[in-house]
Order: structure tokens, then C-alpha cells, then sequence
């Protein structure tokens, strides 16, 4: 699913125009980059949770070359979904009951 299949179908199920739930959208993600920036973590409830981890420094070796170099560390983006969700991508999209 794209931007605009997605917005056209959340527009859909909430009543609002496509033009405002495009603004909303926006927004929601504006929101939670500026928090991601700040090293801070989103949890949206019914859905998961959005973590910001460091990764530390490590050496790594070109496989062609054979040289190492050191990647610095750095900020990586990790989810993690609620269990409702891992069951249900774990059988195929069936809701396990």
C-alpha cells in the first residue's frame, strides 16, 4: 500500500477528506521524528512501540579488499508490535483464537 491508498482508505473509515487526513498524517509523523530526534520513544497503543537504540561502534572487514574499518556509532529506528499483531502475521494474517 502507497501514501495515497493509504490516505484514500483512512480518509474512508474516518469520514474526514482526503486533504485533511493527509494533514493529519503529516503531522502524526512530524511529531514522532521530532521526538526520535530527542532520543525519545513513541508507543502507540494497539499497535507497538517505536524504540530508539545506539549502536555502538564495531570494526567491520571488506570482504573484498580484506581491510577493517570502524564504523562509528550511531541512532537506529526499532518497532516492535504488540503480541496481537506478531500472532497474527505468525499464522498467515489469521486471527488466532
Amino acid at each position: 500500500m502507497n501514501n495515497k491508498e493509504f490516505i484514500s482508505e483512512l480518509a474512508q473509515r474516518s469520514g474526514y477528506t482526503q486533504a485533511d487526513t493527509q494533514r493529519l498524517v503529516n503531522t502524526v509523523i512530524a511529531s514522532m521524528g521530532d521526538a526520535f530526534e530527542g532520543g525519545e520513544n513513541v508507543a502507540l497503543s494497539g499497535f507497538g512501540s517505536f524504540e530508539v537504540k545506539k549502536r555502538m561502534e564495531r570494526v567491520v572487514i571488506n570482504p573484498v579488499t580484506g581491510l577493517k574499518m570502524l564504523v562509528p556509532p550511531k541512532l537506529v529506528l526499532g518497532f516492535k508490535p504488540i503480541a496481537a499483531i506478531k500472532e497474527k502475521l505468525k499464522n498467515g494474517g489469521e486471527a488466532h483464537e
